[in-house]
């Protein structure tokens, strides 16, 4: 890419950007940022309605529909490259949080994976080939706080979003130095529908902190402008994750109090 990534004053111009999951929240803010840098957006998103009116306000093109299934990633690429020419920017921000443990329904286990993770996957099998070609090319996937530490009252959220890290980093190992720059968004909690969907055990533990969606698509251009894989809007996530990977006991004994706080709670 010609231009530094994240720099204000169109450091985007020309450049053809895919937000998935971009009808409200953190997907919405993705859209509308980008395009203030310039570049020409599709907004994907399963609510056509909110697509639309996303694309409206930014001047970008709605591509409602499924960007998690194998058919429905194909079509969308097919989609963006005939309205883009070609894709410079995927952003993989289509997220499902259903709540639950072990025992959370199998539908729910099933669309976590699909969407939180082999949405990524799939995406990442069609872009590849012309971003080796051509040298350049950069994946975002919005990954939450989650996918570095976890998310009590969740299994298959704090598991999928685990793999979508995980994929994010073979990805930059495997492709770095071929020109594919890889990126992992990972706020804690953000002032969208999805927050508020988690009930008292988001209220207790994301609520406090909260940003606005505004606030995460800024530190996502920030992160591009210096190239850092791993983007915490949370500055405060970066020490949680020191820990957890320093001394595991230690941070798992923390979250365990907090579990058990929760259930007091829920007690009274």
């Amino acid at each position: 890419m010609a231009n530094g990534p994240g720099d204000r004053g169109g450091a985007y111009a020309g450049q053809g950007v895919v937000v998935t999951g971009a009808g409200r929240g953190i997907g919405a803010a993705l859209a509308r940022a980008f395009a203030a840098a310039g570049a020409r957006v599709v907004v994907n998103d399963l609510d056509a309605a909110a697509a639309r009116t996303v694309a409206a306000e930014c001047g970008g093109t709605a591509v409602p529909g499924d960007a998690a299934s194998a058919e429905g990633v194909a079509a969308l690429v097919d989609r963006a490259r005939a309205v883009l020419g070609d894709i410079d920017v995927w952003c993989a921000n289509a997220g499902v949080a259903p709540v639950g443990g072990a025992g959370a329904p199998a539908a729910a286990w099933a669309s976590a994976w699909e969407v939180n993770v082999l949405a990524h996957v799939r995406a990442a099998d069609l872009l590849l080939p012309r971003w080796l070609e051509r040298g350049s090319g950069r994946f975002v996937a919005t990954v939450s706080a989650a996918g570095v530490l976890t998310m009590l009252g969740s299994a298959p959220y704090a598991v999928t979003k685990h793999g979508a890290l995980a994929f994010a980093e073979w990805l930059a190992a495997t492709y770095r130095h071929r020109g594919v720059r890889v990126h992992a968004l990972c706020p804690q909690g953000v002032r969208t529908d999805m927050l508020a969907s988690t009930g008292a055990v988001g209220e207790a533990l994301l609520a406090p902190t909260a940003l606005d969606p505004s606030d995460v698509a800024g530190a996502l251009l920030a992160g591009l402008r210096e190239d850092r894989f791993l983007i915490l809007p949370h500055p405060e996530v970066a020490e949680y994750y020191a820990v957890r990977a320093t001394d595991p006991d230690r941070w798992l004994g923390g979250m365990n109090r907090l579990q058990r706080e929760l259930e007091r709670n829920e007690a009274l």
